[in-house]
């Protein structure tokens, strides 16, 4: 009796360890795939508008021009006063001086030699016929030339905000398509873990996981090219703006 009841001891205490060597042997249950955040603190339009003014090198050339006109037209306004001004010239040195004295039926000659300082000054207005003429079109000029400059400024700010909108628009879009394309691969390689697994115990064909293989390269590959997409998108558009976008 105490024979049995050894023999059913032993069996209880095998059965117990198969079943402890069965769960080591396990593998450890699959984690889903931590996916990779590809969010950006993208700033408002405006913001990335006003920088992109700013530090845009060929507005700021515009504006120089402009400042370049302004000052041709106070130039020309200003350039009849060339023909008004001051003239004044002096002189030093020994000068000889004659002088008579007439009286009754005589007349009497002095002459003398002094040192002396001589000085003119006077004002002059010269009105050059071809300057009165001319004086008109040539501010009409500085004045078109001026309106060009500003147009040519306002021109250019406005291509600017048109890129600075399509940039950031497909920052935007090359963002969320990332953001997809991130989730699709996490899930592709739990997938492919699963059907590896399933593979080695014989559970999956051959031709099942090749499918399974071949879809996850394409994928990332897929993947890749999104996030190379979103790479290029925002260098431009920080390139335009002139800061980097965290």
């Amino acid at each position: 009796m105490q024979t049995l009841k050894k023999i059913s001891l032993l069996i209880v205490l095998f059965t117990l360890l198969l079943g402890v060597n069965k769960l080591a042997g396990q593998d450890k249950p699959m984690m889903p795939h931590k996916e990779e955040s590809f969010a950006l603190l993208i700033p408002k339009l405006g913001i990335l508008i006003d920088s992109a003014l700013v530090h845009n090198g060929l507005v700021n050339y515009r504006k120089l021009e402009i400042d370049a006109k302004e000052s041709n037209l106070k130039s020309k306004r200003k350039y009849w006063t060339r023909n008004f001004g001051v003239q004044a010239d002096s002189r030093y040195g020994t000068f000889d001086n004659y002088s008579s004295i007439s009286g009754d039926n005589a007349t009497i000659n002095l002459a003398s030699n002094t040192q002396q300082l001589n000085y003119n000054v006077g004002l002059y207005l010269k009105i050059p016929v071809f300057d009165v003429i001319n004086r008109k079109s040539q501010i009409k000029q500085a004045e078109a030339e001026l309106a060009q400059a500003k147009s040519l400024v306002k021109s250019q700010e406005d291509e600017l905000r048109e890129m600075v909108i399509r940039y950031y628009e497909d920052l935007l879009l090359q963002q969320n398509l990332l953001e997809i394309r991130a989730t699709n691969l996490g899930n592709a390689k739990v997938n492919m873990e699963m059907v590896e697994k399933e593979f080695k115990n014989g559970l999956v064909e051959i031709t099942e996981y090749v499918r399974i293989s071949d879809m996850t390269s394409r994928i990332s590959a897929d993947f890749q090219k999104v996030k190379s997409d979103f790479i290029i998108s925002k260098k431009l558009l920080e390139n335009l703006v002139g800061f980097e976008i965290q």
